[in-house]
């Protein structure tokens, strides 16, 4: 019997604008999955995974040029047989994608509930009562029942993550590729959150349904099983099944890759010194939302050179609490203090969302030349940062939307870092990089709070990186009262 493919790539290239054909974004990939499969891609930030699904979805930004063969389901969507409009009657039922950036994914006109429901009515053709009962269904699966009502811009990060998992889900496409499904979520919602993908090709024996998974999480890999392919600078540098790829890889790369873990992490910080004044201070706070109380009673100090790592479930109200460090947002009770004169810059924020730092219709170029302009920084500070966050000079002439989720992130750590702050509420910052950028990226903001003497809230849902890559954590519940945050 016939295997049946659902995603045949032979020889893809991708080029951006302006580079030559030899030196494109994803460089010879040539890989196929069958009905009944599951997939894996790693790779480091910027390495084609995330271009590689864009090119299979036909979204790729404007000006970049392919090369070679793609079908999916046997229908040709790059390549020369490939029909002008090949996508879009898949989506939806053959093809669909959760993209990386729940910001993008999301209608920030709508509530949660609605933008599931939709899905359910327009692609799988239920009425409206049936759609809105499968909406109620995907969200509790996913502890979202509460957030039902709410607009994209009311929930945390990881609660958008998984409105746009459960709205990616309920068209219930043949192949689903998912990008980064699990950024920014704690341990038990990550593999909640896989045993949701894999149900989507519940035996090898499935005939209609198969899985993409692209991630740098080297846990979800093993969990999703399957076959796992490795990408670097835009090539598939080992390919074969996850027990063996992840326990026994070949090449170097890999082995890297997979030993990249947070819990092999030592020697990243440096003591905070005795005397060391506060850069911000807490008292007393507490913040609710209408009738929900997200926390009570936080008392909070952060010293020069201090890193404090922040942890607990998502939506508890750790970006909230965050705003209010920083003064973009109020407490409903208790102070913040921070010294005199400190002028407002000083005071920055990493988002978790890096496009909601950056405007899209301007360059990287010209994003950092505003900074550099305005607050009198040199070039060749941020050339050096660029250096030492892996950052290659030809991203800075794409807009933001045309690099990775990962290199983005590096770029707002730069823009940081360039103003010279001092205070830097980091909400999940790492949570788009591999593990060997995470480290370097976590390392150098690590070298800067101590060599510049700034402070640092470090939100995180990895235990490992609190441990190694902070002074001390602090734990935030739901609604918790005196005392609202204990000891990690």
């Amino acid at each position: 019997m016939q295997m049946t493919l659902a995603l045949e790539i032979n020889n893809l290239h991708v080029t951006a604008p302006g580079q030559p054909s030899d030196a494109g974004i994803v460089r010879g990939v040539s890989l196929a999955l069958a009905a009944g499969q599951r997939l894996t891609i790693l790779g480091e930030s910027g390495s084609g995974k995330s271009i590689l699904a864009q090119a299979i979805m036909g979204t790729l930004p404007t000006g970049m040029q392919t090369r070679g063969q793609v079908a999916v389901w046997g229908q040709p969507v790059v390549g020369p047989h490939a029909a002008a409009k090949a996508q879009p009657p898949l989506w939806g039922r053959q093809l669909a994608m959760l993209p990386q950036e729940p910001w993008l994914a999301l209608n920030p006109t709508m509530r949660t509930h609605t933008q599931v429901a939709e899905v359910a009515h327009f692609v799988k053709d239920q009425t409206w009562p049936s759609a809105r009962q499968t909406a109620d269904q995907a969200l509790a699966q996913l502890q979202l029942q509460h957030a039902a009502r709410k607009y994209p811009h009311q929930v945390s990060g990881g609660m958008a993550q998984r409105v746009s998992f459960a709205a990616t889900c309920a068209a219930e496409a043949q192949l689903l590729i998912a990008d980064e499904p699990t950024k920014g979520l704690d341990a038990a919602l990550r593999d909640q959150v896989a045993d949701l993908l894999a149900a989507h090709v519940p035996t090898e024996n499935a005939t209609h349904a198969a899985l993409i998974t692209i991630t740098h999480d080297v846990a979800l890999a093993h969990r999703l099983g399957g076959t796992v392919a490795i990408m670097l600078d835009g090539q598939v540098i080992e390919h074969g099944p996850a027990p063996e790829v992840l326990v026994r890889p070949q090449h170097a790369y890999s082995q890297a890759l997979v030993q990249a873990d947070p819990a092999h992490w030592r020697g990243l910080l440096q003591p905070v010194a005795a005397a060391a004044a506060p850069v911000v201070l807490a008292q007393g706070l507490a913040k609710s939302f209408g009738a929900e109380r997200l926390f009570s009673n936080v008392d909070l100090s952060i010293a020069q050179g201090e890193i404090v790592a922040v942890t607990g479930p998502s939506g508890c109200g750790k970006t909230t609490l965050g705003h209010i460090l920083l003064g973009v947002a109020q407490p409903d009770a208790g102070v913040v203090s921070r010294p005199p004169g400190t002028p407002p810059h000083a005071f920055q924020k990493l988002y978790q969302d890096p496009p909601a730092a950056f405007a899209p219709s301007r360059t990287l170029r010209q994003c950092l030349h505003d900074l550099i302009t305005r607050h009198r920084r040199s070039w060749a500070d941020a050339t050096e940062l660029m250096r030492e966050l892996k950052l290659g000079p030809e991203l800075l002439e794409r807009l933001p939307d045309q690099v990775s989720g990962g290199e983005l992130q590096r770029f707002a750590l730069l823009r940081v870092l360039l103003l010279q702050p001092r205070f830097i509420f980091a909400d999940e910052p790492t949570s788009r990089l591999d593990p060997l950028i995470q480290k370097t990226t976590i390392a150098l903001l690590c070298a800067s709070a101590a060599a510049h003497r700034f402070g640092v809230i470090l939100v995180t849902h990895d235990a490992a990186v609190a441990a190694h890559a902070a002074h001390r954590a602090e734990h935030i519940r739901f609604g918790a009262q005196s005392p609202a945050m204990a000891a990690a």
